[in-house]
């Protein structure tokens, strides 16, 4: 059923003759996905659009149709429309998007707990699985039947979101639009996987061998925890990107509830990445720290030298009750 918000996105889709879609810094393969797919729809239905991520495109979701089109730097013109994807916080979209203004409406859509509400036209939901299936929302209730593009950037967007199907987000939204998905866009689940999962650079696995060893437990064994280090990049040549999925690893021991993420950022500030099984609303323990995100996804900055940023972080996670 088409809700009173979609009618409105669609509306405003209808009179627009070009958007602005962005994402958020450090983009996953919802943000990539979502952002793509919707760039396709919309040329497809005659829009001119342009793709603008604050950090470029993971070398792995490059495959995509439209990758090659997203661009780092906006151009200095006006656009009838802003879609604003996946972002929770309206700074997450970058610097220079926050302070881009030459945009006639703001059009906001997400799936996070904490996200904020900046748009003119606010599309949240955070029983969606991913931002991807708000964006197959709104191209359906349009009308539209979806070519190769949309379908195959979409489908990329809600399995990626859902850690293929086996994260509690996986509800029957994501596996029904998934399903129309691949049919329509004429490609298999293997042709996607393959790509997804099964080239991986060498490199990352180079990565990886070196953050298993830093596998620590707390609370007797409910809590564990990886770490990279930009050492580990220097040595291996790896970079950020490769780290996606790391944070699994401590999350697959069996007892593991909450598993956590450091990922060095400069010498005094780590990102820091929650992962939760469903006991816990690690979107609680992400806030403490400026951060923010899902129940069972979310993430923070945190300050300091690596000790000191575990036992704050350490500390958080101890205080919980579960």
């Amino acid at each position: 059923m088409m809700t009173e918000t979609i009618r409105n996105i669609v509306e405003a889709i209808r009179e627009s003759r070009n958007a602005l879609v962005v994402s958020h810094e450090g983009p996953d393969g919802d943000a990539v996905g979502s952002s793509l797919g919707l760039a396709a729809f919309l040329r497809a239905i005659g829009k001119e659009v342009v793709v603008h991520l604050a950090d470029p495109v993971p070398e792995l979701y490059r495959f995509l149709p439209g990758a090659d089109l997203v661009t780092a730097v906006i151009p200095d013109r006006d656009f009838d429309l802003a879609f604003v994807l996946d972002v929770g916080e309206f700074r997450r979209a970058g610097q220079q998007f926050c302070s881009f203004g030459r945009i006639g409406r703001i059009i906001n859509l997400d799936h996070h707990l904490t996200c904020e509400q900046f748009g003119f036209i606010n599309l949240i939901d955070v029983e969606a699985a991913a931002t991807a299936n708000l964006v197959w929302r709104v191209a359906a209730a349009y009308g539209f039947s979806p070519d190769y593009a949309t379908a195959l950037c979409l489908y990329v967007g809600i399995l990626t979101d859902t850690g293929s199907f086996r994260y509690s987000n996986a509800n029957r939204e994501a596996f029904t639009v998934a399903g129309e998905l691949l049919e329509a866009g004429g490609f298999t689940a293997w042709d996607v996987s393959e790509k997804l999962y099964e080239s991986q650079p060498r490199k990352r696995l180079e990565l990886l061998v070196r953050a298993l060893p830093t596998l620590e437990f707390i609370r007797n064994g409910q809590a564990a925890s990886l770490t990279v280090t930009t050492e580990m990049y220097a040595a291996t040549g790896a970079d950020a990107e490769l780290t996606d999925g790391f944070v699994n690893y401590p999350r697959s021991v069996q007892g593991v509830e909450v598993a956590i993420f450091f990922r060095q950022l400069d010498e005094r500030r780590f990102k820091v990445g929650f992962r939760s099984k469903g006991a816990v609303n690690v979107a609680t323990i992400a806030r403490q720290f400026g951060g923010g995100g899902h129940h069972n996804a979310a993430g923070g900055i945190v300050e300091g030298t690596l000790d000191e940023v575990k036992r704050i972080v350490y500390g958080a996670v101890e205080s919980i009750q579960w």
